[in-house]
């Protein structure tokens, strides 16, 4: 009799408790353990023997700006003159501090000189040094059993090391060089007591000594930054401050356009319309005078609430009407031959589509020129030339002199329309040339750069 045996399928794994399984959240205090010891080791240990040399004294510093000459540069080299008696001191004190041979005097001054000066190049690193000449030294100085297990060079040189290392780096560096201090007090008096008793060690007097000296440290390090993000606070205040006054500016200017400008030519635009219907019977010549007054005024408008726009508020979006370009430059040339200027036009070299900055400088440039010949030579004759050329596109305004100088009054404007026109041709990386020609008139001479399609793909 044979037996069948059922087996039951298995499920396949929910995957959500598989990524359950794969991460499971530590204690707070596992994260905190090993995130100390991911800042020790960026801190002593990832490129602790990197060069990074001390910095000199900047000019600005109070100390040297005091000075003039040959002293001034020299004061700027005072962290190292610092830093060097101190690591003359720590071998004077290395060398004197025991009644031994000369050599073994040598050697132990060596051994405290050495780490004070690496601190001006390899500050990390000089701390190893001295880790690691402590115990060299002791072994040299075993006869001599008053300081154990930092004898008096050694003291003052690890003292003087953990000191510069902390105003050289941060706090938290500081705070791990003196826990592993004292851990090696405790492990050389735990284990390697060579003779000494554990009440004579000197660690509690290094770690009370550099724990002040560290304390000292980090205060002045917690006080420059301070000093550091208060600065930094004032000066974006002080940004804020003068961008706030600049927009304030800007409305009042914005208001102030509105109105008076703005209320001197809607007064224009309606007693235009409406000056026709005050005459009886006008002249066609008249009411198409008053009619080109009123296109006029309209226009002056429209511009005038479009610059407003962009005075008042920084976010302003131009309006979606098309921007003027030298396409609609007759229809300006014919506005300015209704007031009575004679304004004639060449064009010369092969008409084509220029870039949208350029078609409306170039538009506004010509305007201007003959805002100008209308303000300053009444009843002169002006030219246009428009040439289009391989680089680019010039412009020449030429007018003639006023035939009655003695009708040209003084105009009220500050000379704002050629610097409007240099400034247009700068952002472009134009050329530009105003002045009087030879007979008495004034000349504008612009030309536009354009890349040419190859110029453009490279």
């Amino acid at each position: 009799m044979t037996e069948t045996t059922h087996t039951t399928p298995t499920s396949p794994p929910d995957p959500t408790e598989a990524a359950y399984e794969a991460y499971k959240p530590s204690s707070p205090e596992y994260r905190a353990a090993v995130d100390a010891l991911r800042g020790m080791r960026q801190d002593l240990f990832h490129d602790a023997f990197a060069y990074r040399p001390l910095p000199r004294l900047s000019l600005d510093d109070p100390l040297v700006r005091r000075l003039r000459g040959r002293p001034r540069e020299y004061t700027t080299w005072i962290p190292h003159a610092v830093v060097t008696a101190f690591a003359v001191l720590a071998m004077l004190i290395a060398a004197n501090s025991a009644v031994m041979g000369a050599g073994d005097n040598f050697v132990l001054g060596l051994l405290a000189l050495v780490p004070v000066l690496l601190t001006m190049v390899r500050p990390i690193g000089a701390f190893w040094v001295s880790m690691a000449a402590t115990p060299v030294a002791s072994v040299i100085g075993s006869g001599w059993d008053t300081e154990w297990p930092w004898l008096p060079g050694a003291f003052a040189c690890h003292l003087f090391v953990l000191t510069i290392v902390a105003i050289r780096t941060r706090p938290r560096t500081a705070a791990w060089m003196w826990a592993l201090t004292g851990v090696y007090g405790v492990v050389v008096a735990t284990f390697f007591s060579w003779g000494h008793s554990t009440f004579d060690t000197n660690t509690a007097q290094m770690l009370s000594f550099s724990a002040l000296i560290l304390l000292a440290v980090a205060v002045w390090h917690i006080r420059r930054q301070a000093r550091q993000e208060v600065t930094a606070q004032q000066t974006v205040t002080a940004h804020e401050r003068s961008r706030r006054t600049l927009l304030e500016e800007r409305t009042t200017i914005a208001r102030e356009l509105h109105d008076v400008v703005a209320h001197h030519m809607s007064v224009v635009a309606i007693q235009a319309e409406a000056a026709p219907y005050r005459v009886e019977n006008p002249p066609p010549e008249l009411e198409k005078a008053f009619a080109t007054i009123r296109e006029n005024a309209v226009a002056a408008l429209t511009e005038l609430r479009r610059v407003l726009g962009v005075v008042r508020a920084e976010d302003y979006e131009a309006p979606d009407a098309p921007q003027p370009t030298l396409a609609d430059l007759e229809g300006l040339l014919t506005n300015v031959r209704e007031t009575g200027l004679r304004v004639e036009r060449t064009t010369t070299g092969a008409v084509r589509e220029l870039p949208q900055g350029v078609e409306l400088s170039a538009y506004r440039i010509v305007q201007e020129a003959l805002s100008n010949t209308l303000r300053h030579a009444p009843g002169a004759g002006a030219r246009v030339e428009i040439g289009y050329v391989l680089g680019g596109l010039g412009l020449r305004i030429v007018n003639d002199p006023p035939p009655n100088p003695s009708l040209v009054k003084p105009s009220p404007g500050a000379g704002h329309g050629l610097t409007g026109m240099r400034e247009r041709v700068t952002m472009l990386n134009g050329e530009m040339t105003a002045g009087r020609t030879d007979e008495g008139g004034y000349e504008v001479t612009v030309f536009l750069p354009v890349a040419t399609g190859s110029e453009g793909e490279a």
